[in-house]
């Protein structure tokens, strides 16, 4: 039997949302077309764009559909770049975002983008007081709603008031946080001015149970954001091309769905992690959990395990029938150190002695006992399977 706790990775489709998208797919037509079945495919799209707006508490016309958290990220940052303030370079950018986000930010400096880097707490919190003092006279700002590796929940809401306070266009990557976090984009934007504070955010659905491929970007009616895909004035003229009918369907439901499960899912995932957590402790008193121990997701426990190499606890864990991860499954099969347990004053080889356990809707006590059963022996094989720093 295997045990799923990889669910920050991405989290196994509700049959809910499935069944919305075969339902969808027996509606012909494309959505932009005239004709009677373009309409009735336009109208399935649109009822599902209200839908996802309701969810999110922005109006529709703001949700921008498309295939996912990497391309949200893309689509946001580099459309306000392009439309970005005259006479403005800098990018604020916390040292622990995700690198669908520092890869792209590495892209614009070769456009002639300068990075202010603003460092997070040893707990991979963002520093809101550096935040706000790097936000003067920027060109826009980026941040993550909650930590994708650590789980640390951000202030996001402090974060969108000092970018509305410095007029200072901001995009929040919610993908992480998404069905975990309550995410209002109007509560969250406030009375910034026009074109300035939360322009952005980013989500993906296969976080919450929808399918892959399928994600959004809330766009604030008001802001300035350049197209990078031509071609049609679908959304806005943000994202040309045939809009996906069945995908924006099952996103819907799968959302609706996860914001009716938030609070009570956040409290049973919160009891099995502080298990498991307290558990791995007992067993492996070397352990340590990384992020904060309060303000963190529910399902997330990122721990460190002092003198093991992180791939030697995967591949031994794997053979025990248990997944879980060594950090962003971004960066899957890349023998690197976390940049985010660097950022957090971690040595190097801290950075590549690491396991993230992400629970979700399906996991149960039996997974929690499965990691308990073996972790103590899985860290001692690990610890003596070579160098932790790689060598």
């Amino acid at each position: 039997m295997r045990h799923y706790l990889d669910h920050a990775a991405t989290t196994p489709l509700r049959a809910e949302s499935r069944d919305a998208w075969l339902a969808a797919t027996s509606v012909i037509g494309n959505a932009s077309s005239t004709h009677g079945a373009g309409q009735d495919a336009r109208r399935l799209l649109e009822e599902s764009r209200e839908r996802i707006a309701a969810v999110l508490q922005c109006d529709p016309i703001e949700v921008v559909l498309t295939s996912g958290g990497t391309e949200s990220i893309n689509t946001a940052l580099r459309g306000m770049w392009a439309s970005r303030p005259q006479g403005t370079s800098a990018i604020v950018l916390p040292d622990a975002e995700h690198h669908a986000t520092v890869d792209t930010v590495a892209a614009l400096t070769r456009e002639g983008a300068e990075v202010r880097a603003v460092g997070v707490n040893g707990r991979a919190r963002i520093d809101a007081a550096a935040f706000a003092a790097a936000l003067r006279g920027a060109a826009l700002a980026t941040a993550l709603v909650a930590n994708n590796e650590s789980g640390t929940v951000n202030d996001a809401a402090a974060l969108a008031q000092a970018a509305g306070d410095t007029a200072t266009p901001l995009h929040l990557d919610a993908v992480g946080a998404l069905g975990h976090v309550p995410l209002s984009f109007r509560r969250l934007r406030g009375d910034a001015p026009a074109g300035a504070g939360l322009v952005a955010m980013s989500l993906a659905g296969h976080k919450i149970g929808a399918p892959v491929g399928v994600g959004a970007l809330v766009v604030a009616r008001t802001a300035r954001v350049s197209a990078l895909m031509h071609g049609g004035a679908q959304q806005r003229g943000l994202r040309a091309g045939t809009q996906d009918v069945a995908g924006a369907a099952a996103f819907a439901v799968a959302l609706e769905v996860a914001e009716s499960e938030r609070e009570s899912e956040t409290s049973r995932l919160s009891r099995l992690r502080d298990r498991l957590v307290t558990g791995i402790l007992d067993r492996v008193p070397d352990a340590e959990l990384l992020g904060d121990p309060v303000d963190r997701l529910p399902g997330n426990a990122h721990m460190l395990f002092p003198g093991a190499v992180g791939e030697s606890l995967l591949f031994l864990l794997d053979v025990a029938g248990i997944a879980a991860s060594t950090g962003s499954a971004c960066q899957a099969g890349v023998a690197e150190p976390s940049h985010v347990v660097m950022a957090m004053g971690r040595t190097e080889q801290d950075a590549r002695s690491v396991l993230r356990f992400t629970l979700g809707r399906t996991s149960t006590e039996d997974d929690v006992d499965a990691v308990l059963a073996v972790i103590a022996d899985v860290y001692a094989r690990a610890s003596g399977s070579g160098s932790a720093s790689g060598s």
